[in-house]
């Protein structure tokens, strides 16, 4: 938005204390964004104006790779309040930046110098910019007044993050840094969040200037107007069998404390996508399963649920739609901080468009149960989604069985606790039948969907949550992708457990492979000892031996001190056919 607007919304005192006390997923952090007075600065060099500009940002971290060409920037940071955190590669620098804006609502921070440092970016540029996650990213370059060394590492960095980004620029003046910071985290922080990237080249760190940072304006977001309001709690109350159905965009915090309290009100059952987990307990009884694997599995779910209403929380469009309105037609509000993207098979009748948190607790003001609503079909398709789950929890074949795993983690994992997962097969599994209980405590990828991502996710946890239990989970492909982050958490002294689902082969593509009929070839591999791996870093390794002595080591390793690398082989013969079982038919089945 270019300009700034002033509401004032009716809400009750408890709300008003909330709003003021807890700041939303994507609010400006109370107490760091000061106003700056408007006195003349100093003189400094353009360096630290920029890491100043940082400072006024609410930076707490960056994470990164310096290189010659960003020297003078690292100097700067040295003497701020900023810490830094040296990484072993760029792209889990971007990761960790990526993660803690996910979890903060603050654009993470990181660096890396010109050239191949910079594209290593790239990868987690498109992670936070698809994942909708705030970060911030700053890369170096040859001096732009003078020759220095031809076109050596030269490429058109900014050009390059064009696609990938919200806003890339390159500083050629050290009087831009101001507000080209300033519109940097701004935009990466606003609606829809995402990716803001700013070249600083050499010659213009070392510039001098008598400048300020600016200050971030507070801004409330806009919210949903009053007729779109009025006509949802009209499509819900006349419908028979309304339904929930949360996506990724509703994973903030003050929206998950309205969506609890609209379940606890009305007893409107509610399932979630990938992105959505945790926002509303998934042990609750409404809880009906959650859109893993394909589009067709829900939608199916849906269908045979029958819903008349469909509410419609936070999709987004980087999620494969959570249901097929041309399979079904039914009633669908669409509810997010910005308007439906229509394709072909998700074209909503109602809007509500603005604030999530503040639209459903106005929702939730006006609307009672009703008489008429009738959920007992939902009801069973969550008891057989109980059964399904159940089924494996407790089998003791070894390699490891998958429902067996996912229970097994869930027993060691408080309800605060933190699973970073890395994507692969597994991660259907997880999303599945792992219950989260609160916001961003499954920290998965359904928008670009990068292996690698996880061992850095789980460190930039670390950083932001010292006092939980946090476990990277990670095929032995997407961990070999990031393994040697491991040095960069021993040397930060972190407690984490990384757990290593090891197949010794690409699984989520094998099984593919298999699926459509093609010869196994071309995705099998060898892995280091996972054991020695660990040790030589300083971490401390484990081997699961058993099934039935899996649980036993995720305690101990979460109840000791240190690094921890668990090598687990898991068996995914039987992938296919309980993937691919139907809980509608299932459903269907316990009803009869």
């Amino acid at each position: 938005m270019s300009g700034r607007v002033t509401l004032t919304v009716a809400f009750p005192k408890q709300v008003m204390v909330a709003l003021s006390r807890e700041r939303d997923h994507r609010d400006w952090p109370a107490g760091q964004r000061q106003l700056i007075d408007s006195e003349q600065g100093c003189k400094m060099k353009a360096s630290d104006l920029f890491v100043r500009c940082l400072e006024q940002e609410g930076v707490e971290y960056i994470f990164g790779v310096p290189g010659e060409e960003n020297l003078d920037l690292l100097e700067s940071i040295r003497t701020s309040t900023i810490r830094l955190i040296v990484t072993r590669h760029e792209q889990a620098a971007g990761f960790m930046a990526a993660t803690y804006g996910r979890l903060t609502g603050k654009a993470g921070a990181c660096m890396a110098t010109l050239g191949p440092g910079a594209t290593n970016l790239v990868t987690p540029a498109a992670y936070g910019q698809l994942g909708a996650m705030p970060m911030f990213m700053v890369t170096g370059q040859k001096p732009i007044k003078t020759s220095k060394q031809g076109a050596f590492q030269i490429i058109d960095v900014v050009d390059m993050m064009q696609p990938l980004t919200k806003l890339t620029h390159q500083l050629v003046s050290a009087d831009h840094i101001p507000t080209k910071v300033r519109e940097a985290f701004r935009l990466a922080e606003e609606e829809r969040p995402g990716a803001a990237h700013l070249e600083l080249p050499e010659d213009i760190c070392r510039d001098e200037v008598d400048l300020k940072p600016f200050a971030a304006s507070r801004v409330r977001r806009p919210i949903a107007e009053d007729k779109s309001i009025a006509a949802a709690v009209e499509s819900i109350r006349r419908a028979r069998r309304p339904l929930l159905v949360i996506g990724a965009a509703a994973n903030r915090k003050l929206t998950s404390r309205m969506l609890t309290a609209m379940v606890d009100k009305l007893g409107i059952p509610f399932c979630t996508t990938q992105m959505g987990k945790g926002v509303v307990d998934e042990t609750r009884p409404e809880f009906i399963g959650n859109a893993a694997l394909s589009s067709r599995r829900l939608s199916r779910t849906v269908r045979s649920t029958m819903p008349t209403v469909i509410v419609n929380v936070g999709h987004d469009v980087v999620e494969k739609p959570p249901f097929f309105m041309t399979d079904h037609p039914v009633e669908v509000i669409h509810m997010g901080f910005t308007s439906a993207v229509v394709d072909p098979v998700y074209f909503p009748q109602i809007e509500v468009v603005g604030d999530i948190a503040n639209a459903i607790w106005r929702i939730n003001e006006i609307l009672e149960p009703q008489p008429h609503w009738d959920f007992g079909f939902f009801h069973t398709v969550r008891d057989a989604l109980t059964a399904h789950i159940e089924e494996g929890a407790g089998d003791d074949r070894y390699p490891v069985y998958p429902q067996r795993l996912v229970r097994d983690v869930a027993r060691v994992m408080p309800e605060d606790g933190i699973i970073a997962l890395d994507n692969g097969i597994y991660k259907i599994w997880f999303a599945r039948n792992y219950r989260a209980r609160r916001p961003n405590t499954v920290l998965l990828d359904n928008a670009l969907a990068s292996m690698g991502a996880g061992l850095p996710s789980a460190i930039a946890a670390r950083c932001v949550y010292p006092e939980r239990r946090i476990m990277a989970i990670c095929g032995d492909g997407g961990f070999m992708m990031n393994s040697q982050e491991i040095e960069t958490a021993v040397r930060l002294g972190m407690n984490l457990v990384v757990l290593i689902l090891r197949d010794d082969a690409y699984g989520m593509i094998k099984w593919k492979q298999q699926q459509l009929g093609f010869g196994d070839f071309g995705l099998d591999y060898d892995n280091p000892d996972f054991v020695a791996y660990a040790e030589a870093y300083g971490a401390r390794g484990h081997r699961v031996e058993s099934a039935e002595g899996l649980s036993a080591i995720l305690e101990r390793c979460h109840a000791s001190p240190g690094v921890h690398i668990v090598d687990c082989p898991v068996d995914y013969s039987e992938n296919d056919p309980i993937l691919h079982r139907e809980i509608p038919d299932r459903a269907a089945q316990l009803e009869e």
